[in-house]
């Protein structure tokens, strides 16, 4: 299925990672990953760092799956507002779902540090909209918790907003913590530098139909009859991987997405924010390093990649109008724009690890609109269990995770 339609940015912006090498034989690793979006090149990145042997099979050109068209907004805070999580998990996981994210964006940025790898990483602020004046109660809860739970949180009153980020609204909440990155760009160069460093092996145009798990490891059946014998296999393949899970985890959604002719420096607004708003579903704004401007959104229920791309045309329209209600004196003007299908679960956490406990077959499953910071724990998260080191974090992200119900 395509998982996405139009001229996303990123590919069009770098240089385009054109491996053309399928498995043709059958083959033996310690590791096998399937996917090679951001998720897969974390989780490559995390293994080949600690010495596991892996591989990366993708049926596509890699990482011109999702990654390809996301738009790289890294936030602490997930599509479930805490004070609402808290009443669909325990709170104590709650908390420590946001401060995993809190932590991953500088695991993410330090990876980038050491490995010196340019993938226009940025610290920038965020800064959430209260949509209306019934959405200010909402702000009001979401700040008091975050406060007293020791998350950096600020407030901004109407006047405050309007004078850090130049936005006529109600109230936001804003935070110093985040950051901007080009997934597409991260990917492609994790996995160039770990062909050069350790080796990793990458198949292309592989599909693997079917994973036939033992006591001792698991084999992977392509299309084309050959077999990956391995210890482990990590599915890094997002909702494609609704083929290797028992039953049904996540909703699919549709989101589109435009970006502007460069503008003038002097015209991209205030301290260059990820900016979002309460409303469901909500808009999303940030800037690019050319002083371009993204603004995405207008989320619906995925039925199928016909419908989902037939309403490209109106969504850009509805997009660029938002934007013009926000900022009236920045002309914006539509380059590129592009639609694609992602996942949500319906707690706004991802699944990692295993389906059941001792299973060989794990999940790294970034689903919701925080997918990427989400793949860095999830990567973290399987090297532990590979090396057969505890990590809490699976009860807060496992399958087996309690609920509130």
């Amino acid at each position: 299925m395509d998982l996405h339609s139009g001229l996303p940015y990123w590919i069009v912006k770098n240089e385009f990672f054109d491996l053309y090498q399928p498995l043709r034989n059958h083959c033996s690793i310690d590791v096998a990953i399937i996917g090679s979006g951001i998720t897969g090149a974390l989780v490559a990145h995390e293994l080949c760092e600690a010495g596991i042997e892996c591989a990366l099979i993708d049926k596509r050109t890699i990482s011109t799956g999702s990654s390809a068209a996301s738009t790289a907004q890294l936030q602490y805070e997930i599509d479930t507002p805490l004070c609402e999580l808290i009443k669909k998990v325990p709170e104590k996981h709650a908390i420590n779902a946001y401060f995993d994210c809190l932590q991953s964006i500088t695991s993410i940025e330090n990876i980038f540090k050491n490995t010196k790898i340019d993938a226009d990483f940025t610290r920038v602020p965020t800064v959430l909209l209260a949509s209306n004046k019934a959405s200010v109660e909402l702000l009001d809860r979401e700040f008091a918790l975050r406060k007293e739970v020791g998350l950096p949180i600020n407030y901004l009153d109407a006047q405050q907003l309007k004078t850090y980020q130049n936005i006529d609204g109600i109230a936001a909440l804003q935070n110093d913590t985040s950051a901007q990155m080009d997934a597409y760009k991260a990917a492609i160069s994790l996995l160039k530098y770990h062909q050069q460093k350790h080796s990793l092996t990458i198949y292309t145009h592989t599909k693997v139909e079917n994973i036939q798990e033992s006591k001792n490891g698991c084999k992977l059946l392509t299309e084309h009859g050959h077999i990956i014998s391995c210890r482990y296999v990590i599915v890094a393949t997002g909702f494609e991987a609704g083929q290797f899970l028992p039953k049904k985890v996540m909703n699919l959604l549709s989101t589109y997405a435009i970006i502007s002719s460069p503008v003038d420096e002097k015209m991209v607004w205030p301290n260059r924010s990820l900016i979002w708003e309460t409303a469901d579903p909500y808009l999303y704004m940030r800037t690019t390093k050319d002083n371009r401007l993204i603004v995405g959104g207008e989320d619906e229920d995925f039925q199928n990649p016909e419908k989902r791309d037939d309403l490209l045309r109106s969504k850009i329209k509805v997009l660029e109008r938002k934007f013009k209600h926000l900022y009236p004196e920045i002309e914006f003007k539509t380059e590129m724009a592009w639609c694609g299908t992602f996942s949500s679960t319906d707690d706004g956490l991802p699944y990692i690890g295993p389906w059941k406990k001792g299973d060989r077959t794990l999940f790294a499953l970034g689903y919701g609109g925080n997918g990427i910071t989400f793949s860095m724990i999830a990567a973290e998260v399987l090297k532990n269990s590979i090396l057969n080191k505890k990590d809490e974090r699976l009860k807060t992200f496992g399958f087996n995770r309690s609920s509130k119900k």
